[in-house]
């Protein structure tokens, strides 16, 4: 497949890291930025242009007429349309667009079809929607979805004295009466898919796959909290602080965001009038205190600092036994960042990666069965897939113990019709259900590529 990424931020080098491990795509970058350009080129198998992407001539220069999707991801919203826009006229190519600024949110998805655009992508609303399932359950590390909502992947770890403490896999859903799997398990720098005799450690990372009342249950039986959280204290008042309060008011949490500069706090009170917002330096302990660190049930560091949020998680983590997540934009010391035993670390171009590269994926696969949901889990070692299965498709109409699969590879769930089913080997997978597959391989675009 042919690919133009025009703009090289941190998503456009992030897609470009992704996509180039996958050999069927020839991709071509377009920046103004000649140094930036000349890094990206020498340190992956692609071809580079210089120049802006809303030019007929630099477009031209790297074959938008052989193009099959155009990527938009500048740090300009109105380039990035424009730049779909020309695109799609040249040569009717998928176009994506990133677009962050708020005010255009309505406006893009009201006009996309006139625009041209396949998807529209916005870093920061992402990034406030994850934040906020993660506060929805507080225990939980990571949430991905599936299934249109009806699915969750979670990711917790194993306390000490966790009824999950040297058990067999295979052993959890009789001992403990719960509908769920577990798909994924992180010890150390290891990453399993662990067979029915696997036996879980505390100080694992364990992934479990369910619908959310299946996975709230098992939570409960574990104990782990379950309720979400009431309140929620955010340094740093950008776009995704506004996205996030936003959607916290209305789950009916209470919001309070403390940000330095007095322009934007002026202009936070007027977006979020239902907020409490507090014009200080969120670094200072001393404000910190005064406005209830020590009690608030959560903590969420979003200033455009990748040091300062670190900082500011490590000083609540000492004073606070809540729920608390770190924004990362820049960083890329992730074995540093693990170690020091933040909670839960978000990095949005990482999003906004996956979601592209799910709509590529799609793209790529014109016969077999589409990608609906893709997701990095275990920790980037694995992805959690999920298939839309066709007619044709090689495991339609088959119980899932006669399957050939690869190895690294486990089937863990069916949704058939809104129906959510835990597989056994003794299930048969339909033409029209949706399948979500774990596993360590990278690259999928078809429900074939598990099979041996």
């Amino acid at each position: 497949m042919n690919i133009i990424i025009v703009g090289l931020g941190k998503v456009g080098q992030k897609l470009v890291e992704r996509l180039s491990r996958e050999e069927e795509h020839s991709i071509t970058v377009v920046d103004l930025r000649r140094n930036i350009l000349e890094d990206v080129v020498n340190s992956y198998d692609v071809m580079g242009v210089s120049g802006s992407g809303a030019s007929l001539e630099i477009l031209t220069e790297a074959g938008i007429g052989k193009t099959d999707i155009l990527i938009a991801v500048t740090g300009s919203d109105e380039l990035n349309l424009l730049t779909c826009m020309i695109a799609r006229k040249l040569s009717g190519c998928n176009t994506i667009a990133r677009v962050r600024n708020p005010e255009y949110k309505k406006e893009v998805q009201l006009f996309q079809e006139d625009l041209g655009l396949a998807m529209v992508i916005n870093p920061e609303f992402t990034a406030a929607q994850e934040i906020a399932r993660l506060l929805r359950f507080p225990s939980a590390i990571q949430i991905d979805t599936f299934a249109k909502g009806r699915v969750e992947i979670l990711k917790f770890k194993i306390q000490k004295d966790s009824p999950l403490c040297n058990i067999q896999v295979a052993d959890i859903s009789q001992k403990l009466s719960c509908d769920i799997l577990i798909c994924g398990v992180e010890r150390g720098d290891d990453a399993f898919i662990p067979g029915g005799d696997f036996v879980l450690r505390q100080d694992d990372y364990i992934s479990i796959v369910g619908t959310i009342k299946d996975a709230t249950h098992f939570i409960k039986k574990v104990g782990l909290k379950t309720n979400k959280v009431k309140d929620t204290m955010i340094v740093g008042g950008g776009k995704t602080a506004v996205y996030l309060a936003t959607l916290l008011i209305r789950a009916g949490i209470d919001v309070k965001i403390i940000e330095q500069n007095t322009d934007r706090c002026e202009e936070l009170c007027s977006l979020l009038p239902k907020a409490t917002i507090i014009n200080g330096d969120g670094t200072e302990n001393r404000l910190l205190l005064e406005e209830g660190i020590e009690t608030t049930e959560s903590f969420v560091a979003l200033t455009n600092m990748d040091e300062e949020n670190v900082m500011l998680s490590l000083y609540a983590k000492t004073m606070n036994q809540g729920k608390i997540i770190t924004k990362i934009n820049r960083i890329t010391y992730d074995e540093v960042i693990s170690n020091l035993g933040l909670d839960t670390i978000i990095y949005p171009k990482d999003i906004t990666a996956e979601y592209i590269l799910r709509f590529v994926r799609a793209k790529n696969n014109s016969i077999g069965s589409n990608i609906e949901t893709m997701h990095d889990i275990l920790d980037g070692k694995a992805e959690a897939l999920e298939f839309n299965i066709k007619k044709n498709a090689p495991i339609a109409n088959q119980t899932i113990e006669s399957l050939s699969l690869k190895s690294g590879i486990l089937i863990a769930c069916i949704n058939r019709d809104g129906t959510i089913i835990t597989p056994r080997g003794k299930d048969i997978i339909l033409p029209g259900d949706t399948v979500i597959i774990v596993t360590t391989h990278k690259g999928f675009t078809d429900i074939k590529d598990i099979m041996e």
